[in-house]
């Protein structure tokens, strides 16, 4: 799996307007192309999951003392800055009407 810069997506970072015809282009059913939308935001949400909880790991306390409880200012501004993306489903709807999502059905592909 190639992996992606989801920081430097020109991705919309809220929600627009589509028009069918750009999203069924390639299946000529926009059912289809919804569902291989889908799978790929499922995809691009664990690998940005998976991104946060790494960087996030680094702040980790494992001490049971709530006195020992303090505001780490790094660990915010990466929380921030993973709010502030593009949501998975927009990324990959941009990924899909760019051409840059590869499907394909294997039922009927020899």
């Amino acid at each position: 799996m190639i992996k992606m810069d989801y920081k430097k997506t020109n991705a919309a970072p809220s929600t627009i307007t589509r028009n069918f015809t750009d999203i069924e282009k390639d299946t000529n059913n926009i059912y289809e192309s919804v569902m291989i939308v889908a799978k790929r935001a499922n995809q691009i949400s664990v690998e940005v999951k998976e991104e946060l909880s790494r960087k996030l790991e680094e702040f980790a306390s494992y001490t049971d003392n709530l006195e020992e409880v303090f505001e780490n200012r790094e660990q915010i501004e990466i929380s921030k800055f993973y709010e502030r993306l593009p949501k998975p489903t927009s990324i990959a709807m941009q990924e899909y009407i760019e051409g840059k999502v590869y499907h394909r059905k294997p039922n009927t592909e020899k």
